[in-house]
């Protein structure tokens, strides 16, 4: 079955909260940031426990172990752009495809239990670059190619609205 990709804009998280998922960027001020990233990866071993973990519940959604494995992903790829913010000047993120990712890494078929040590381990690096931020260095901005800008803190919030809503999203 192929996903068809999700082309939305979802910066707009960062301003006003998902109806979707409830989350609200706002109740998440950057010292809290590395707190919750390890709150919401400690949850991840129970979906990859479910006995439906490798089940696509339509044509149009990922399994709750695809789900993961994304996360996964997105704490490493976030992880290399809080070091390219705090390395460099006004970077520009190169792009990550997050639908080509699924199907190229074979995301269903990834072991389970390799998954979640890799998204604590990944959960564990993000969150200790957070924790090692200076005041000053929240402030540190960086670009996506498509031009949105970030600073460490809002990029920091839009990447815990990705892991919040996907765990949300498997949560049923």
């Amino acid at each position: 079955m192929l996903i068809v990709p999700d082309t939305k804009n979802w910066t707009w998280v960062i301003e006003r909260p998902c109806p979707e998922c409830g989350y609200d960027a706002t109740d998440h001020p950057d010292a809290t940031i590395a707190t919750a990233i390890r709150t919401n990866a400690a949850t991840w071993p129970a979906v990859l426990a479910r006995p439906d973990t490798r089940v696509r519940p339509n044509d149009a959604t990922w399994s709750p172990l695809e789900y993961t494995a994304h996360v996964r992903d997105v704490l490493r790829i976030y992880r290399d752009r809080v070091r390219l913010m705090v390395e460099t000047d006004d970077p520009v993120y190169e792009n990550w495809d997050q639908d080509a990712a699924a199907v190229a890494d074979s995301y269903n078929e990834q072991d389970p239990a390799l998954v979640a040590a890799e998204l604590a381990d990944a959960a564990s690096a993000l969150a200790g670059a957070f924790d090692a931020l200076s005041a000053a260095e929240w402030q540190r901005v960086g670009r996506r190619s498509d031009g949105a800008n970030f600073t460490i803190s809002s990029l920091s919030k839009y990447l815990l609205h990705d892991v919040e809503h996907h765990r949300w999203d498997v949560a049923g």
